[in-house]
């Protein structure tokens, strides 16, 4: 399994090596070691949650005030657009953003540190997202921002075809700036 550091510091892309043999494949999806070697104690995931979305579904940007989440990402049944904004505000690349393509057959995990808002757009017909979380859901400490903020100035792939309404309603990036201070 390799391990490709991002442009933003602490997100981590795991990427296994499938095995494909007539029988179809054979991938490690998670190495608590390997996890281990780049500062990431598995030992700290408390849930694991999954999402199904269709194509064009756009899920985010979603995030967690207070102590935030850490999360380990994946895209277990088609491809998503995965999208990670810093919102640290003593990052360095605080208010930038990065995207990944999370699919089935390559299989890679992305590693989010808290204090990221994550979202991500399905490609295919449908895709089954996985996430595993080091923090139990607190619902008062639910962030989002507008998946179309023009500060960010996100480039989504496809039409959006349905959003839920606590993500049509989400704040501005400028409003998330002004409440961490």
């Amino acid at each position: 399994m390799r391990v490709v550091p991002s442009e933003l510091r602490g997100v981590l892309l795991f990427l296994p090596e499938p095995r494909h043999d007539r029988r179809g494949l054979f991938t490690r999806t998670f190495d608590t070691a390997v996890a281990a070697r780049h500062g990431i104690d598995a030992s700290t995931f408390r849930q694991d949650s999954q999402s199904r979305s269709r194509r064009g579904v756009l899920r985010g940007l979603h995030g967690r005030s207070g102590r935030g989440e850490s999360k380990l990402v994946r895209c277990a049944r088609g491809a998503v657009h995965d999208v990670l904004v810093d919102a640290r505000p003593d990052s360095a690349t605080f208010g930038r953003h990065v995207a990944f393509r999370l699919d089935d057959q390559d299989f890679a995990h992305l590693f989010v540190p808290a204090g990221f808002l994550h979202g991500f757009q399905a490609l295919t017909d449908e895709a089954d997202v996985c996430y595993r979380i080091d923090a139990e859901h607190d619902p008062a400490e639910d962030l989002a921002v507008r998946y179309d903020d023009p500060q960010l100035a996100i480039d989504w792939p496809l039409p959006i075809s349905v959003l839920s309404e606590r993500d049509g309603a989400a704040g501005s990036w400028a409003d998330l700036r002004v409440a961490l201070g």
